[in-house]
């Protein structure tokens, strides 16, 4: 196999921007300790009026409290720089944090749910005046919260990820007290635990997104809105490459992806400059933000790593 490391090498490129949170580490302290406060207190009027939905909303934002921290923890981490060992530094954290809050949001909305149907065979009295107080509070956090995140929502997806979330359990926690107000008009005790499964439904359509993008993001499969034949066109595009392979493209966080190339070029390298060109190329059409791209002269002699089944 021939490479164009004798003439011009290879390039490490991109803007590098970073997605993680610098700038929001109070509006997550805030929140973590909003959440924390409102799950102690609704979950205690819960227990006191024995409300399956405020528990149920309790075990939700008790699920956003530990999502925040493992999220801010993860952004924490994907600062870190590079180490011997850790060549890309800690970025792919993130991808962890997102698995796991996924699988430990689907023990919490089990659990409740088998609660939620124990209630609807046995229904049991509940204060409906108390549920709308305390459910109505967590509109108010719960907004508040999202607001602290409003500032992020075009320049960072994380941010903008945390803030849909808050807004989405302001609107949870409406519907609860929709249910509160309806039990105190009707009467009808099955209300509160059908509001609780209709949570868990919803908190089940948005956890099963997560859970699907962060295992295919743990198995290396290229990030959404990326198509590999259009940055595989937009290669071949660039002036003096006849044939690409051994493109991978690969995201090293939840934010970030990386990119490998092999670009066959008889005429050889124009020069770094044609690499860093092509490196900002991918990186502003893309948004790839690590690329590294290896020239390869010999349109004849073929490369061990250019059969599309081979890594």
């Amino acid at each position: 196999m021939t490479t164009g490391s004798v003439e011009c090498g290879h390039v490490h490129g991109g803007a590098g921007h970073s997605h993680a949170p610098a700038n929001f580490g109070r509006a997550f302290l805030i929140g973590t300790l909003l959440n924390v406060g409102f799950v102690i207190v609704e979950a205690g009027y819960g227990i006191a009026v024995n409300s399956v939905a405020l528990l149920a909303d309790a075990g939700h934002n008790l699920s956003d409290v530990f999502g925040l921290l493992i999220a801010w923890g993860a952004a924490t981490l994907s600062k870190r720089k590079p180490s011997a060992h850790y060549s890309y530094g800690l970025r792919r954290t993130s991808i962890l944090a997102a698995l796991f809050n996924a699988v430990f949001l689907l023990v919490a909305i089990g659990a409740i749910a088998f609660e939620a149907v124990q209630r609807l065979i046995h229904p049991q009295p509940v204060e409906g005046s108390v549920i709308m107080a305390v459910a109505a509070v967590g509109i108010v956090i719960n907004g508040f919260t999202a607001l602290l995140f409003a500032g992020g929502l075009k320049s960072d997806i994380n941010i903008r990820g945390a803030f849909l979330h808050m807004a989405a359990d302001a609107a949870v926690s409406a519907g609860v007290v929709v249910a509160g107000f309806l039990v105190t008009r009707t009467g009808w005790l099955w209300l509160d635990p059908a509001t609780s499964l209709v949570i868990v439904i919803v908190i089940l359509i948005g956890t099963w997104g997560l859970l699907r993008s962060s295992v295919a993001m743990s198995l290396d499969r290229v990030p959404d809105g990326i198509a590999p034949a259009e940055v595989e066109s937009a290669l071949m595009a660039l002036p003096g490459v006849i044939r690409v392979h051994d493109l991978h493209i690969w995201p090293m966080s939840t934010t970030d992806v990386a990119l490998t190339c092999h670009l066959v070029m008889p005429a050889g390298c124009p020069g770094d400059s044609f690499l860093h060109d092509a490196s900002a190329m991918l990186h502003d059409r893309f948004e790839i933000d690590h690329s590294t791209i290896q020239v390869e002269r010999d349109e004849h002699e073929a490369c061990a790593l250019a059969p599309a089944t081979v890594i």
